[in-house]
C-alpha cells in the first residue's frame, strides 16, 4: 500500500475523506457510478437506480473504512517494531541520536566555511524609540550562538530583522551568505528558519497536516519523506496523526521545531524555545539543539535561561539595546572577574594576614562576603568556620604553597578551590552596571 494513507478520518463531521491519489481515484469512480445509477433509474423510471446509488456509497464507506484501518495498523506496527532493530526488546523506543546522544566535547568550529551571520553596526528604530543600535557580531558556521538580555533589550527585534521580517534602520548584515537587502529577502528566507516562542501551529489540524501545509509553502520535493525525517528527529513520529490542539506545550514545541527543520535551513533562529516548559521537556529540547550542532546547523538561540545558554552555547552575546559583550563564557569571566581561590577552614585563622601575605602570588584577600559583608576577619560565621577569598593571578601555581602555609599555621582546611563565576554572574555584572537597564 502507499506510504501515505488513502483515506483519513474526518476531523469535522463523520466518515472518511481521500488523502492520496488512490483515494481520489476510488472516490471519482464511486461518484461516477452513483451518478450513472441515478440516470439509468430516471430513464427507466425504476427505483433500481437509487438502490444502486445507495449501494455505491455504501461500498465506498466500507472501502474507505477498511483502507484507513489497515494502513493505520500498518503504521502502528512499523512504529512499534522500529526500535527493535537497534535496541533490546525490553528497552524503551529510542529516538535518533540527534535527540538522545549525550553532549560530546564541543568540536572546534569549522573555520573553512564562511560565517553564517555577519552583523555590522545594525540599528533599528521605531520612530523615536530605539529597539537596538550599533550592534555588531559574527556567528560562525555550525555554531550555537546565545543571544541574551533583559526584556525589551531588542533580542526578538534583532531576530525579526535578520530574518527579513522587518527592515533595519541603518547598518548592514550578511545572513547565510546573502547581504541583508530587500531584493534578497526571498533568497535569505529559503536558507533560514525561525521558530518563535509560540509555535503558531493550526490547532484543528493534525501534526501531519500542519507539516504538509508548510511543506507546500516551502515547495519541498518529496514532502512526506521529509516530514517523516523531521518528525523522527524530534521523536514525534508516533504522534503524527494527533491534533495539534491536543498536544502538551512541550510536544507543540517539538512539532514547531520539526516545522522549522522542514526546509533544512543553514541558520535556525530559536526564540525562547524552552519558555514555559517543565524540566523534562526543557532537557529534550536542549538535546535536540545539541543534535543540530552535531549536524552542522548554525543555531541562533535567544533565551532567558542562563544555565541553558552556558550548557549549549559556544559563544554568547549580551544585549541591552546596545551590545554589551560577545565571547565564550570562559573569556567573559576572565574579562569581568579577577581569579581567586576560596579557602574554608573549620575555625577562623588567628592571623590570616600573616598566612596570606607570606605566600608569593597572592594579590589580596578578604573574608567571603557570603558570610557577612560587614564582618571582619576575626568574626566567625554562625557555623564556627571561616571562608576567605584570596585573589591570585595563577591559581594552580599558588594553591600548593598556600596549602602548605595554612597547614603550617595549624588551620584545619575544609576547602581550597578556585572560585568559578557562572554565566549568571557575568550577565548580572553587565546588566547591573548598564544605566539603560534601570532607567529605561
Amino acid at each position: 500500500m502507499s506510504a501515505d494513507p488513502w483515506f483519513v478520518k474526518r476531523q469535522i463531521g463523520f466518515g472518511w475523506r481521500p488523502a492520496a491519489w488512490q483515494g481520489w481515484v476510488i472516490t471519482v469512480v464511486v461518484l461516477g457510478s452513483g451518478i450513472a445509477a441515478v440516470i439509468v433509474g430516471r430513464v427507466h423510471k425504476s427505483l433500481l437506480g437509487y438502490i444502486g446509488l445507495l449501494a455505491a456509497f455504501g461500498l465506498y464507506a466500507l472501502v474507505a473504512s477498511a483502507a484507513a484501518r489497515v494502513q493505520a495498523g500498518a503504521r502502528a506496527t512499523a512504529t512499534a517494531a522500529a526500535p527493535t532493530a537497534t535496541a533490546p526488546a525490553s528497552a524503551a523506543p529510542a529516538p535518533r541520536a540527534i535527540a538522545t546522544a549525550p553532549a560530546p566535547v564541543r568540536p572546534a568550529l569549522d573555520t573553512s566555511r564562511p560565517p553564517a551571520l555577519v552583523v555590522d553596526h545594525l540599528t533599528k528604530r521605531f520612530g523615536d524609540r530605539v529597539a537596538f543600535q550599533d550592534v555588531s557580531f559574527t556567528v560562525g558556521a555550525g555554531e550555537v550562538f546565545g543571544f541574551l538580555g533583559p526584556n525589551g533589550a531588542g533580542k526578538t527585534t534583532t531576530v525579526r530583522t535578520l530574518g527579513t521580517l522587518i527592515a533595519p534602520t541603518s547598518g548592514s548584515a550578511i545572513v547565510a551568505g546573502m547581504p541583508l537587502l530587500p531584493e534578497n529577502g526571498q533568497a535569505i528566507r529559503q536558507r533560514i528558519a525561525i521558530m518563535p516562542e509560540a509555535p503558531g501551529l493550526y490547532l484543528r489540524l493534525s501534526v501531519r497536516e500542519n507539516l504538509q501545509y508548510f511543506a507546500g509553502l516551502f515547495s519541498i520535493a518529496n514532502p512526506n519523506e521529509r516530514i517523516g525525517e523531521v518528525l523522527e528527529a524530534v521523536n514525534m513520529l508516533p504522534r503524527i496523526d494527533d491534533l495539534c490542539g491536543s498536544l502538551s506545550k512541550g510536544l507543540k514545541q517539538r512539532a514547531g521545531l520539526a516545522r522549522a527543520l522542514l526546509s533544512n535551513p543553514e541558520v535556525l533562529f530559536l526564540d525562547e524555545p524552552t519558555s514555559g516548559l517543565d524540566p523534562v521537556a526543557t532537557r529534550d529540547v536542549n538535546d535536540l539543539i545539541e543534535g543540530l550542532r552535531r549536524r552542522g546547523v548554525t543555531v541562533f538561540l535567544t533565551t532567558h535561561r542562563l544555565e541553558e545558554a552556558q550548557r549549549l552555547c559556544d559563544r554568547v552575546a549580551i544585549l541591552n539595546t546596545t551590545m554589551r559583550m560577545v565571547g565564550r563564557p570562559d573569556d567573559l569571566r576572565a574579562k569581568l572577574f579577577s581569579r581567586a581561590l576560596v579557602v574554608a577552614t573549620a575555625s577562623p585563622l588567628s592571623s590570616p594576614a600573616n598566612v596570606f601575605d607570606s605566600v608569593k602570588g597572592i594579590d589580596g584577600w578578604s573574608l567571603d562576603a557570603v558570610q557577612d559583608e560587614n564582618a571582619d576577619a576575626s568574626t566567625p560565621p554562625p557555623d564556627g568556620g571561616a571562608r576567605y577569598v584570596v585573589n591570585v593571578s595563577d591559581p594552580k601555581a599558588v594553591a600548593p604553597e598556600l596549602t602548605r602555609a595554612l597547614v603550617a599555621a595549624g588551620a584545619d582546611v575544609e576547602q581550597l578551590a578556585e572560585r568559578v563565576h557562572s554565566l549568571e554572574d557575568i550577565y548580572l555584572q553587565l546588566v547591573n552596571e548598564d544605566v539603560e537597564a534601570t532607567h529605561r
